[in-house]
C-alpha cells in the first residue's frame, strides 16, 4: 500500500508548509499594496511645466505617498498629448486648442492662459475692429499662441501679417519685440499695441503691463476685450472664456478699470480615460496637498486650480471632459480604505481561510496515513503470531523474530513523530509482546522436536502492507 515518506508526517515540516503558505500570501498582500507608478508626459520643455511636475514627483517621494510619477519630457504639448493618446503614458500636460487627445480627460488646471492686448489709451485701441492696420507687438511666442491669435482676429474679419512693412486696413502686422524693449518699441512707435499670451496674475504679464503704463499718458491703459466671448467659444469650443479682473495691474487709477472679458487656452493635467477612478482621485488630492511642497520649488504651483463647473453632469459631458476620479476628489466623494481594497481583501481573507482549510485538511489526512500505517503492523503482528505456532525451521522462525524487531522500531518512530493515542500504544505493546511470545513458544518446541521442518510460510519485510 502506497505510503507517504515519514519526513513529510513530521509537525516541523506541517509547520514549515504553513508558513510558507502565509508567506505567499504576505508577498502577494505586499505587492498588491505598493506604491502605484503612473508616467507622466509633460512639455514644453521650455515651459513652466517640466518644473511643476518635477516639485509635484519629488513631494511624493518624500511622503512615501501611493502615487510616484515617472517623468516622460517632450519639446512640444503636441507631443505629450500624443503620448497620452498612443498609450505610452498615463497622465499628460496637454494645451487642448493644439491637440485633445481623444483618451484624454481632465484632473486640475495648471495654468490658465489669457490673450491680453494692451496698448497706451492715447492710441485708442479698444477693440479688435481697431486693430485693423496696427502693429502688433509680440514677445517669445510659440505656433500655438499664433494660432489662437490668427483665429481670434480671423473671427473680427482681420488678417495676421508677418512680414515687415507698412499693415493694410485689413490686417494687423505681427512685430517680434523683446520683452525688455516693449516700452521702447512703444516711443520709436514701431507698434501701436502689445499682445501676451499669458497667465493674467504671472509676473511677466505684470511687468508688461507697467512697461504699457510708463509710456500712456497719465499712466492710462486701454485693454481689448472679447466682448462676444461665447459666440468665440462656440466658434473655437477648445479656447475658454476668460475674464481679467479690474485692478488685477494695480495703479492709480486702478488697472484695468473693469473687468475685462477676453478669451484663452489652459494647460490641464489629463488623464487617460481608462484611469480608475480612485487612483485618478489620489493624484488630484496630491496636487492640491502637496501644492506648499512644491510651491518651495517653483512658483507656478500657485497656478494650479480646479476645472470650473456647475453640475457633475456637465462635467462629465462637457466639451473638455473631467474624469470622474477627480470629481470624486473635489466634491469629496472619495472611497475610504475598505471601499478602496474590500476586493483584495475579502480575497485575502477567502485565501486564508481557504489556506486554513487546506492546513486543517492535509493534518487529518496525514493523521489517518499514520494510524493506517500501525494499524497495518498489529495486523502483521497477529498474523506472525498465528503463522508462528505451524513453523518447526529454526531459521523461518529467526526470520520471523527480525520482522517482529523491525516492527517494532516502526512503532517506535510512530511515537516519535506525534502524540499517539494511549490505547493505541497499548495495543502494539500487546501485539508485540504475544508475537515474541508466541516466537519463543515456537522456538522452543523446535528444539525439542529435533529442529523438524514445518512448512514454509512467506516472509513479510518490515515495511511491507
Amino acid at each position: 500500500m502506497w505510503s507517504l515518506p515519514a519526513w513529510l508526517l513530521r509537525r516541523e515540516m506541517l509547520l514549515l508548509a504553513g508558513a510558507a503558505l502565509l508567506g505567499a500570501g504576505g508577498i502577494a498582500a505586499w505587492v498588491l499594496l505598493q506604491a502605484t507608478v503612473l508616467t507622466i508626459a509633460v512639455a514644453p520643455r521650455d515651459g513652466t511645466e517640466p518644473g511643476l511636475i518635477k516639485a509635484y514627483a519629488d513631494a511624493l517621494e518624500a511622503a512615501h505617498e501611493n502615487v510616484r510619477l515617472k517623468i516622460l519630457s517632450f519639446d512640444d504639448v503636441r507631443e505629450s498629448a500624443a503620448a497620452l493618446q498612443d498609450g505610452r503614458a498615463d497622465l499628460a500636460v496637454v494645451r487642448p486648442d493644439v491637440l485633445l487627445p481623444t483618451n484624454g480627460l481632465t484632473l486640475a488646471i495648471l495654468r490658465d492662459q489669457a490673450m491680453v492686448i494692451a496698448s497706451p489709451e492715447q492710441a485708442g485701441i479698444t477693440s479688435f475692429p481697431k486693430l485693423a492696420g496696427k502693429r502688433l507687438g509680440i514677445a517669445a511666442h510659440r505656433d500655438a499662441d499664433l494660432w489662437l491669435l490668427r483665429n481670434l482676429l480671423g473671427y473680427y474679419g482681420l488678417t495676421l501679417e508677418e512680414a515687415a512693412g507698412p499693415a493694410r486696413d485689413s490686417t494687423v502686422l505681427l512685430v517680434p519685440v523683446d520683452q525688455e524693449a516693449v516700452a521702447g518699441a512703444f516711443r520709436e512707435r514701431r507698434i501701436d499695441a502689445f499682445v501676451s499670451i499669458i497667465a493674467p496674475s504671472a509676473p511677466k504679464a505684470l511687468a508688461l503691463v507697467s512697461a504699457v503704463q510708463g509710456v500712456a499718458r497719465g499712466g492710462k491703459v486701454a485693454f481689448v476685450a472679447v466682448e462676444d466671448d461665447g459666440a468665440v467659444i462656440e466658434r473655437f469650443p477648445r479656447l475658454q472664456a476668460v475674464t481679467v479682473p479690474g485692478g488685477l495691474f494695480g495703479g492709480r487709477p486702478k488697472l484695468p478699470a473693469d473687468d475685462v472679458k477676453t478669451v484663452g487656452a489652459s494647460y490641464r493635467l489629463m488623464a487617460r480615460a481608462s484611469l480608475s477612478r480612485v487612483v485618478a482621485a489620489d493624484v488630484t488630492q496630491q496636487l492640491f496637498e502637496k501644492r506648499s511642497a512644491a510651491a518651495l520649488s517653483t512658483d507656478a504651483a500657485e497656478y494650479v486650480q480646479a476645472p470650473a463647473y456647475d453640475t457633475t453632469v456637465a462635467a462629465t459631458s462637457a466639451r473638455i471632459p473631467i474624469h470622474p476620479g477627480a470629481i470624486d476628489y473635489y466634491e469629496r466623494d472619495q472611497h475610504g480604505f475598505i471601499e478602496r481594497y474590500g476586493d483584495t481583501l475579502y480575497l485575502l481573507g477567502a485565501l486564508a481561510g481557504g489556506l486554513v482549510s487546506v492546513l486543517a485538511w492535509i493534518r487529518k489526512r496525514l493523521a489517518s496515513l499514520r494510524r493506517e500505517r500501525i494499524d497495518e503492523i498489529m495486523d502483521r503482528l497477529l498474523e506472525i503470531a498465528g503463522q508462528a505456532r505451524a513453523l518447526r525451521d529454526p531459521a523461518a522462525i529467526e526470520a520471523l523474530t527480525v520482522e517482529v524487531d523491525a516492527l517494532a522500531m516502526d512503532v517506535v518512530r510512530y511515537a516519535r513523530e506525534r502524540e499517539p493515542d494511549t490505547r493505541i500504544l497499548s495495543a502494539a505493546s500487546v501485539a508485540i509482546d504475544t508475537a515474541r511470545a508466541t516466537i519463543a513458544d515456537c522456538r522452543t518446541q523446535a528444539v525439542e522436536g529435533g529442529g523438524r521442518i514445518g512448512r514454509s510460510v512467506r516472509l513479510h519485510g518490515a515495511g511491507g502492507a
